[in-house]
C-alpha cells in the first residue's frame, strides 16, 4: 500500500503501521482511520492519502509501542484539494 498524506508527503506502511518519511512511527490503521501510539486520532485514509478531518478527531484507538524504522527516499506527490487538513506527522 502506497500512502500520502494530503500535501504529497510520502509514508510508510508496513503490516498496519504507519511510518513517517524518516521512519518514525505516524500509527496504527484500524479500518480507515490511523490512530498514534498514544491511541489519539491521526487521520483518515481517503484512497492514498491520510488526511486529518475534525470531525473524525474524537475517535480513540487503542495505545500500542512500536519501533522506528529505516527511512525513506520516495519523492513528494502534488497536494490533494480533498476536504480536510494535513495531518501533524513527526520528521
Amino acid at each position: 500500500m502506497r500512502l500520502y498524506t494530503k500535501d504529497g508527503n510520502p509514508l510508510q506502511v508496513s503490516g498496519d503501521k504507519v511510518y513517517s518519511r524518516s521512519g518514525q512511527i505516524v500509527g496504527k490503521i484500524k479500518r480507515d482511520r490511523v490512530f498514534g501510539p498514544d491511541g489519539n486520532y491521526v487521520g483518515t485514509i481517503v484512497r492514498e492519502r491520510l488526511v486529518y478531518r475534525s470531525t473524525h478527531s474524537s475517535s480513540r484507538g487503542t495505545p500500542f509501542s512500536a519501533a522506528n524504522k529505516s527511512g525513506t527516499g520516495r519523492g513528494n506527490r502534488s497536494r490533494s484539494a480533498m476536504w480536510g487538513e494535513e495531518p501533524d506527522i513527526p520528521d
